[in-house]
Parts: C-alpha cells; sequence; structure tokens
C-alpha cells in the first residue's frame, strides 16, 4: 500500500470556517496532504469555494450563489468566500481535491477546469463527487485526475469506469472494509474514503488499507498517519 494521503475536508473546519484560506492554510499547516474543498459557480461564471447552494449556512444571507456575481458574493461575505484562483494561489504548490456539488454540466466543469489550467495547477489538482458531475470533468479535461464519489456497496458498471476513467474510488467510510479496499485494488483503483472524525474508526480504516482519507480532524489522522508511514 501507498502512503496513507490525509486530506483535510474543506480546510481545518473545527478551528476556522470551512472552504476559506484561512482555513486552508490552518489544515497545511498541520501537515494535510491535500486539502478538499468545495467549487461552485457565480452567476457570472467564477469559481468560488462554497459547499451550500446558498450563503445562509455560514454567511446569514439567504441568497442563492448562483443569483449573485462574484463582486456581489465579496461584498457579502467581506471577501471571505475565496475564488478557486486565489485557494490555488494560497495553496503554494499543494494538492487540492475539487469537489463538485450539485450536477455541474459540461460547461460549468470546463470552466473550472480552464481556472486551474490557467493557474498552472493540473499536476496537483484532482476532482471529486458523483457519475454526473465527473463525466463532465472528463469531458472537458480527458487528462484529469478523478476520484468517483460511490455510494453503493455495489461496484460500478464497467461502462462507467470506462468512461469516467477514474484513479480512485471515493467511499463514505462506513461502508469500507478490508474487503471492498481489496476489490478496489484488484481493479487498479485507489480507494479514498470520507468523513471520518474519530480516531477508532481512521485506524480501523487504515487497518483496512485505504489509501486516503478525507477527515474534518485533520491533526488526528496527521498523527496516526505519521505513525503508520
Amino acid at each position: 500500500m501507498q502512503k496513507l494521503t490525509a486530506v483535510a475536508h474543506r480546510g481545518d473546519p473545527y478551528r476556522v470556517r470551512e472552504n476559506t484560506l484561512e482555513s486552508l492554510r490552518s489544515a497545511l499547516d498541520l501537515g494535510a496532504d491535500a486539502v478538499e474543498v468545495d467549487v461552485r459557480l457565480t452567476r457570472d461564471g467564477v469559481p468560488v469555494l462554497l459547499h451550500d447552494a446558498t450563503l445562509k449556512r455560514l454567511w446569514e444571507h439567504d441568497r442563492p450563489l448562483l443569483s449573485l456575481s462574484s463582486d456581489e458574493v465579496r461584498g457579502l461575505t467581506d471577501g471571505k468566500v475565496p475564488t478557486l484562483r486565489e485557494a490555488l494561489a494560497a495553496a503554494d504548490g499543494a494538492r487540492l481535491m475539487l469537489d463538485l456539488p450539485g450536477t455541474p454540466d459540461v460547461k460549468a466543469a470546463r470552466r473550472v477546469v480552464d481556472v486551474v489550467r490557467e493557474a498552472g495547477a493540473e499536476d496537483r489538482v484532482y476532482y471529486c463527487a458523483g457519475a454526473p458531475a465527473m463525466l463532465a470533468v472528463r469531458a472537458a479535461d480527458p487528462a484529469a485526475e478523478i476520484a468517483l464519489t460511490w455510494t453503493s456497496l455495489a461496484p460500478p458498471r464497467a461502462t462507467l469506469v470506462d468512461a469516467v476513467r477514474p484513479r480512485w474510488l471515493n467511499y463514505r467510510f462506513p461502508l469500507v472494509d478490508k474487503a471492498l479496499a481489496e476489490r478496489v485494488h484488484r481493479d487498479g483503483l485507489l480507494l479514498s474514503v470520507w468523513t471520518p472524525d474519530t480516531v477508532r474508526s481512521m485506524r480501523r480504516l487504515i487497518a483496512a488499507g485505504v489509501d486516503s482519507i478525507t477527515t474534518n480532524r485533520i491533526d488526528a489522522l496527521c498523527t496516526l498517519r505519521d505513525l503508520h508511514a
């Protein structure tokens, strides 16, 4: 098994508000190998870091992101919702896992891919989400590294795997055991899981043979990763 990849879920959200530059930097300072962030488009097509479809939960504005320009988002959040371009710069060469919530079409996926390409970050970015979003990413970038999120114990169909061409299968952690890990590896793929936040669960998954863990407790995971290096 390759060295475990420790991925910080939305940065370091137990200490710093998720999907902000401060949260991203905090996670990297704690030793994260990569940071998972959520990317959505504003009304004017600017990719920004936000998990939800609206600003309500994090920023107390019940406004859909798609109804707002990037300048309006900046004004409503005091500049705290970063653009993807800003996040790529702030990562300073570290890897980012871009989760694309919702179901972006090929045009939207291409906009995200274009920003990554313009930043020269193709070799340190990979994408995760369900099949529709990852098919859109694959259409936009034939060379993209993809982690296909899968929520069923039944394996993805061979035709889907052929179309998406993922490097990783990305499972919700309670579904994963040693048998599933062995099956994924036999199929020539790497296994990533999300989002265990207890040390007990992390230890179980490491013992099962997963290749990557995405967690809100990146400090705890990095300690375990170093113990198992």
